[in-house]
């Protein structure tokens, strides 16, 4: 779980250092075991993190699809084909570990499982590298068996949609990012993650909570960005890499 704890702090400060680097203040309760128990938070990041959707909600952000500019189909195909190449030693799961990638949430049923590498999580504040990915994306199959499907890569919560393009075409590719969390209030947050209304989930990214007034008006503690930015690429599944929602 401390890798966990490691990461959602890693993509929510934005991996900064130095000035004005550090996390937000609405990011500190992600900082260490110790503040940030709630391995049930964890767990609803692994599925929110898993599962791409074509469309914004009232918790996910969508970089606005651009129109197709000289050079953005051949950028595109340079970083596939470098992922494809790079990358393809991870098959294996067991590789990918021995190369020092970590399961986020090893106990989550979610159906893509991200398998991280920390210190490519903090080198992606500068940039897309497309053979040094923040994580690796795992299919898992009914019988337990996971198979590499592609990677993940992450950008600060501050980048611009212009560095976005720059990293990666946002005629190709759009970046997601995860917004208008209510998280139930730390002290009590393993028994009120499971309560409903209405048949639907108070807190989490299935919630209809979406402001901090009504987050509030449960006892909850609102996040209005929950990662930084990252972009999901399908570089070894069937079908169009970057347009495959999976969840």
């Amino acid at each position: 779980m401390r890798h966990a704890v490691l990461l959602l702090y890693v993509l929510a400060a934005g991996c900064h250092r130095g000035g004005g680097g550090g996390a937000a203040p609405d990011d500190q309760d992600m900082a260490t075991p110790e503040q940030h128990p709630d391995e049930h938070a964890a767990m609803a990041a692994e599925h929110a993190m898993a599962g791409m959707v074509s469309n914004e909600d009232l918790h996910m952000r969508l970089t606005p699809l651009r129109s197709p500019a000289p050079g953005d189909s051949t950028r595109a195909a340079e970083i596939l084909a470098v992922m494809r190449r790079e990358l393809a030693r991870y098959r294996d799961v067991h590789a990918a570990e021995a190369a020092g990638f970590r399961n986020f949430i090893p106990a989550a049923a979610a159906p893509v499982q991200h398998f991280t590498k920390l210190r490519w999580a903090f080198q992606a504040r500068n940039g897309l590298d497309p053979a040094r990915p923040t994580s690796l994306l795992y299919q898992r199959a009914a019988d337990g068996s996971l198979t590499l499907a592609g990677a993940m890569f992450t950008a600060p919560p501050q980048t611009s949609d212009a560095e976005l393009d720059a990293r990666l075409p946002l005629s190709i590719a759009r970046w997601h990012q995860h917004i208008n969390w209510c998280l139930p209030p730390l002290a009590d947050a393993r028994r009120r993650w499971a309560e409903t209304t209405n048949g639907q989930p108070v807190f989490g990214p299935k919630s209809p909570i979406a402001t901090a007034e009504a987050c509030e008006a449960v006892g909850g503690r609102f996040r209005p960005r929950l990662f930084g930015w990252m972009v999901h690429v399908m570089a070894f599944s069937d079908g169009d890499p970057w347009n495959a929602h999976h969840h």
